[in-house]
């Protein structure tokens, strides 16, 4: 039996629900129905660390960050209704609109300087707080203005401040631009009536409209395309590699899927250095190995592509630095595999054994064809594996991230002495002065040095672009792919509440 039909078989349990054929059981005027794939927890807050899409999504909606995404993943206006940056770079100046929180209390900018460095905080578990090393200070100048000053210039701060992981939240509290109401498992999501409005009444009804309204639900991957599938939701969203198998055998309509041209780290890093994982040659052997397209094509989507780089290709204003290619990209699959089973018979030849690496990947159909094909082509080379869950003990483990914005040391900071990485002192010094600098020229040397050391160190086996893929209905003409990944709730028709 082939692996792709071994994967097939792994999702055909939990698509039996898939089975009925689809209606639209609530046309046009009613509330938009999202079905998320993952948890959704009303009280979810970005300090305690990294969010599930629902919930993302959730507090896209409900506590936008100071700016946001519109539905092409470009910045739009948030918390903030307008902003400025100093000549020098280094000020970063918001205007904070007239807003309430949910308890009505009025929303001031000490609040919320204040909930943005505690996000930032020694404590804080908000996965984005290593990507602000420049801030300085984030304080309030008014009641209704906040500045966050930088110790060198970053232009890509405001990709940054309109994750999902900046939503402003008070003490479990949003200001917009919906509200949210818990209606039995599922949230369903208002839109705050304008408070500047010339007319409040036309506000106030425009707000009530039923078909401005959105229910989410948080569930699994089969139980959200079969929701799809069968009129109960308008679209899907959360969608990754671990679960498309699961869209590719629900026979769902092609034109239905939008996948994000998103770019980021797909592949497994080292967890340990030890043993045969000891030497820099042997890690890169290992990443020699891998038949990336093999891989790929196994999964049947020709939008998602193979990465070998360690750094990913950016949309960069400023035409930084090209990702630097490993020495064995121009081989074949077969030179490639040849080259590493060399390395790997040297090891053995002084009497060396290779106990079998612990290979973490998530527990579901994606994760489970991924492992067969990688185990597949280390035992080609000599090498054995076994597959464990994300939370066991790992000697590799999968990474799978989106790059939150266009700043090209985004990749190599997250590769290197982060607590589920390896660490080199001398690329972290290099990517700390590549941080540090300000001329454009020095900035981009050092971090071409950074990655060069860092290549050589091999900390990471990249297999491909990370996959972000949802599913649409006519409705949700909003829900369009973009480079962000970003789908923000009040996007999805339209025009935005």
């Amino acid at each position: 039996m082939t692996t792709r039909r071994i994967g097939m078989r792994l999702v055909a349990a939990g698509l039996l629900a898939l089975s009925l054929a689809s209606c639209d059981l609530f046309g046009e005027r009613g509330p938009v129905r999202i079905a998320a794939i993952g948890p959704l927890n009303a009280a979810a807050n970005p300090i305690n660390g990294e969010l599930s899409t629902t919930n993302a999504a959730l507090l896209e909606a409900t506590s936008q960050g100071l700016v946001s995404y519109d539905g092409a993943g470009e910045i739009d206006v948030g918390l903030a209704e307008r902003w400025t940056v100093t000549t020098d770079g280094r000020s970063y100046i918001f205007r904070v609109r007239e807003a309430k929180w949910s308890n009505g209390d009025k929303v001031t900018a000490e609040a919320v300087a204040a909930i943005l460095r505690s996000y930032l905080g020694r404590r804080s578990k908000n996965v984005l707080k290593d990507d602000f090393p420049e801030v300085e200070t984030i304080k309030a100048m008014t009641d209704t203005v906040i500045e966050i000053r930088l110790s060198v210039p970053q232009p890509d701060l405001l990709e940054l401040l309109a994750q999902p992981a900046m939503a402003i939240v008070n003490r479990g509290m949003g200001w917009g631009p919906m509200r949210p109401k818990k209606q039995g498992r599922a949230m369903l999501l208002t839109p705050v009536p304008d408070p500047l409005a010339e007319d409040p009444e036309a506000a106030e009804a425009a707000a009530a409209d039923p078909a401005a309204s959105i229910e989410l639900v948080g569930t699994t991957a089969p139980r959200a395309l079969a929701r799809f599938k069968n009129g109960y939701a308008d679209g899907v969203l959360g969608g990754r590699f671990s679960s498309l198998p699961y869209f590719i055998s629900s026979n769902i309509g092609r034109s239905r899927l939008v996948v994000d041209p998103v770019p980021g780290l797909f592949g497994l890093v080292f967890v340990r250095a030890d043993g045969f994982l000891a030497t820099d040659v042997n890690r890169e052997a290992l990443s020699r190995a891998i038949r990336r397209a093999r891989l790929i094509e196994a999964f049947g989507l020709t939008e998602w592509q193979p990465q070998v780089t360690l750094r990913p290709a950016l949309y960069a204003r400023d035409g930084g630095p090209t990702p630097l290619l490993p020495p064995w990209a121009a081989y074949d699959d077969a030179s490639r595999q040849a080259q590493a089973k060399r390395v790997v018979d040297a090891w053995k030849a002084g009497g060396r054994e290779i106990g079998p690496l612990r290979i973490a990947v998530p527990d579901a159909p994606g994760g489970r064809i991924l492992y067969a094909y990688v185990a597949a082509d280390f035992d080609r080379i000599g090498v054995p594996s076994r597959r464990v869950g994300m939370d066991a003990a790992a000697d590799l483990k999968l990474i799978d991230e989106v790059t939150p914005n266009d700043d090209p040391l985004w990749g190599l900071r997250r590769l290197s002495c982060r607590a589920d990485t390896l660490c080199n002192a001398d690329a972290r010094r290099k990517i700390d002065e590549a941080t540090a600098a300000t001329v454009p020229a020095d900035r981009a040397r050092l971090i071409g040095e950074a990655e060069a050391i860092l290549g050589r160190y091999a900390p990471f086996i990249p297999l491909a672009t990370p996959l972000r893929w949802s599913v649409a209905s006519q409705r949700l003409v909003g829900l369009r792919a973009n480079p962000r990944g970003q789908h923000p709730l009040n996007h999805l028709r339209d025009a935005p509440n």
